[in-house]
């Protein structure tokens, strides 16, 4: 059974910073593409970071030179550090995952569509 399990959402000031957590307990035997998105109410949910196997790494513009993403493969765990967050950080963030295809596709337009694997999502509240 697939399962994605976020965590280390919460409520923060402006300029602080948060750490996101993924457990995953799914593995694929030719590659992975894994992924951070999130959703502020209203709007469409939007790749804000990805990483694949081979080791690349993308961001959205948004959020580039402030969140980095990373994997322990060890524990199976992906992390979103996010650093110098802004109001309209705020919304819900879900981690991702699917087979190995070009990382860029976690921030292209509906990137979403691509990922089959979903988290619950936690949310991320900052505060100005």
């Amino acid at each position: 059974q697939v399962q994605l399990v976020e965590s280390g959402g919460g409520s923060v000031q402006a300029g602080e910073s948060l750490t996101l957590s993924c457990e995953v307990s799914v593995h694929f035997d030719n590659g992975y593409c894994m992924g951070w998105f999130r959703q502020a109410p209203g709007k469409d949910r939007e790749g804000v970071a990805g990483i694949a196997s081979n080791g690349m790494t993308v961001y959205s513009d948004s959020v580039k030179g402030r969140f980095t993403i990373s994997n322990d493969g060890t524990k199976n765990i992906l992390y979103l550090q996010m650093n110098s967050l802004k109001p309209e950080d705020r919304a819900m963030f879900y981690c991702a995952i699917d087979g190995f295809r070009p990382v860029s596709m976690v921030v292209a337009l509906n990137g979403a569509n691509a990922f089959g694997y979903w988290g619950q999502g936690t949310q991320v509240t900052v505060s100005s």
